[in-house]
């Protein structure tokens, strides 16, 4: 697959089916993703990934988080169970959950430079899984700015910060494009050439 067609048909996938991508495959998404760029050569990026039983756990941290956060205020107790049960099912359906994270820098612009880092090694990992077959749903739910859920999976969140959650798996369905703004909507050009 070409760089410019990987970029172009890549989707948001948001249905997977069940079948697992092979170890192999993942292993060389995330390590050929390390290309990035980054700054000083830190790597900055660290990968949790949840698959098969270690899904449950994760599921179940997800939902007390949403629950904390009043997701299911307001409904009667019949709704309220459906959703926690559809969304549980959801979350357990998709083949992989990787959490990406970083180590929070006191200094703020070596922060904002190991989050720029780490978003370029994100999109690499969705067009090196792209080409691969493998969809990826890059979300930045609410969960992972809860310092409970933090605890609940077993990281600081004083020491680390939680970028992003991949939903990674084999497309089930392949959403159909939406169309990009002109780039000289969004270019301004500054040469240095009078304006007439």
């Amino acid at each position: 697959m070409e760089l410019m067609e990987a970029i172009q048909t890549r989707r948001s996938i948001h249905e997977y089916k069940e079948e697992k991508v092979d170890h192999e495959v993942l292993a060389r998404i995330f390590a050929e993703a390390a290309w990035a760029p980054n700054h000083r050569m830190k790597e900055p990026w660290h990968i949790r990934l949840y698959q098969d039983k270690g899904k449950e756990a994760y599921a179940q941290a997800v939902m007390k988080s949403y629950q904390r956060q009043g997701f299911f205020d307001g409904y009667d107790i019949n709704k309220t169970q459906r959703l926690q049960d559809g969304i549980q099912d959801f979350l357990l359906i998709i083949p992989h959950h990787a959490l990406i994270y970083m180590e929070r820098d006191e200094d703020i612009r070596k922060y904002e430079e190991d989050y720029a880092a780490v978003c370029a090694y994100i999109q690499n990992v969705q067009l090196l899984a792209w080409e691969a077959g493998v969809g990826v749903l890059w979300t930045t739910s609410p969960y992972l700015h809860d310092d409970q859920f933090y605890q609940d999976i077993g990281l600081d969140s004083q020491r680390f910060k939680l970028v992003s959650v991949l939903q990674m798996g084999y497309p089930k369905r392949i959403p159909k494009p939406k169309i990009r703004t002109p780039i000289q909507k969004k270019l301004s050009l500054y040469d240095g050439k009078e304006k007439s």
